[in-house]
């Protein structure tokens, strides 16, 4: 089990770079430089009422399970999914309270707002997400934020340089915030790996538009 995070030794680290948490008293992000203009920002405990995000979640966001095409066969998606466009009321107020909290302590640095929640529902250890990066829309061409709010048993999200590489990791637990940020969706890519023992988690993505 990871506690915080495992980094190379050739990866600079960076105090925060806020002076102080929001008005609403949240912990402020601890700031990690990664290679290549990327970085990724960590608060723990951040969501307020997680527990209630995360009954909420479960039981009221519309999931679906997607089939999608790998080499010679249809599988199955392992997770569940549904996403938030822009202006769609989300399914508890400490979500819109997480959101505002976003544009305001990033907003200077992303230049916009969050608009859109992507959620995926990992039901247990089997359920998963291979290496990827956000690179559909406007992150494969420019700098932009992901942030990651996670709900529910801890999940460990896994990152490595575009090509290959030593990767860091960072355990997801409830309550907690990533963002990552800079370069990050087209110079590293992120996962969720499979777990031997994991319950039921829920992550909810906050993007800009046209990020996806």
């Amino acid at each position: 089990m990871f506690d915080g995070f495992c980094y190379r030794d050739d990866v600079d680290v960076q105090g925060s770079l806020f002076a102080e948490a929001p008005a609403d008293r949240r912990p402020a992000p601890e700031r990690r430089v990664l290679s290549s203009g990327a970085w990724i920002d960590v608060a723990r405990s951040w969501l307020t009422e997680p527990d209630g995000v995360f009954d909420a979640l479960v039981s009221r966001v519309p999931w679906r399970a997607e089939r999608r095409e790998m080499y010679d066969r249809v599988v199955a998606v392992p997770r569940l999914l549904h996403t938030y466009g822009a202006g769609e009321a989300l399914p508890h107020p400490a979500l819109l309270a997480a959101r505002e909290a976003l544009d305001a302590q990033y907003a200077a640095e992303l230049g916009e707002r969050f608009a859109t929640a992507g959620c995926c529902f990992y039901r247990d250890g089997r359920d998963s997400v291979a290496w990827h990066g956000d690179r559909i829309g406007r992150g494969a061409t420019h700098d932009t934020m992901v942030a990651i709010v996670s709900v529910g048993d801890p999940r460990r999200l896994a990152l490595r340089p575009r090509g290959g590489g030593p990767s860091i990791a960072v355990e997801m637990g409830h309550g907690d915030l990533v963002v990552m940020g800079g370069s990050c969706q087209r110079t590293w890519e992120h996962a969720v790996p499979k777990a031997a023992h994991a319950g039921p988690r829920v992550s909810v993505q906050f993007r800009p538009r046209g990020v996806l």
